[in-house]
């Protein structure tokens, strides 16, 4: 019976949403390791980036449609998914994770999250199974559960990010690019990927690594 794993997506581009590298590999990960991925994300419009110019375009565009393309639009609205449905959460990288997902990027440590995001990270960690933090989506999960469970996350080794994630109560460790850090306690993987990766392949082992562990972790 494979394992359902949740994939949250926040758009399409390291920019304004999911970081399109580090969600394939996810995927990829998922499906080596007999899983089937869920792939979901908000129905809400969120800023446009021109990844040509790296400039805001003065536009917006839907996160859930965005993301479809990366899912081959097998994907569901964040809204409709319940933790009961899936056996683990992962969330890749991206400026969406810390800007769409949640307002990090802008807000350090007293960030807010979007509502359906928190429902279902909070749902998750209630229950205990397991959730996958990619790149810069530990900083997510640190302002969503860092009082409660103070978990321990990884972003790298950035220490203007890293102290933001203390800051909410959770404990950032540094790591290198093809490892990955677990909280065994709160079920909690992550792993830096494009925070420090300078090419596709360090990521893809990280990521490798990581998703595995999150599997076993069911």
């Amino acid at each position: 019976m494979k394992k359902k794993i949740g994939v949250v997506l926040s758009g399409c581009g390291v920019r304004d949403g999911s970081e399109i590298h580090e969600a394939v590999l996810a995927l990829l990960a998922i499906d080596r390791n007999n899983g089937e991925a869920i792939c979901m994300a908000p129905n809400e419009d969120y800023p446009e980036t021109n990844h040509l110019t790296m400039q805001e375009t003065g536009g917006k565009r839907n996160a859930l449609v965005e993301a479809a393309r990366i899912a081959r639009g097998n994907i569901r609205d964040i809204k409709e998914v319940k933790a009961a449905e899936i056996d683990a959460l992962v969330f890749p990288g991206g400026y969406g994770a810390a800007k769409n997902l949640c307002n990090f990027a802008e807000k350090g440590a007293a960030a807010t999250i979007q509502p359906d995001v928190a429902r279902l990270l909070k749902e998750m960690a209630a229950a205990k199974k397991p959730i996958l933090a990619i790149c810069i989506a530990p900083a997510l999960i640190a302002a969503t559960l860092g009082k409660e469970y103070a978990p321990e996350l990884t972003i790298g080794n950035d220490a203007g990010t890293a102290s933001a994630i203390n800051q909410t109560g959770s404990r950032h460790v540094d790591c290198p690019v093809t490892e990955f850090v677990i909280d065994r306690k709160n079920k909690i993987v992550s792993t830096p990927a494009y925070m420090l990766a300078g090419n596709i392949s360090d990521t893809a082992t990280g990521i490798e690594k990581a998703v595995k562990a999150v599997i076993d972790l069911i």
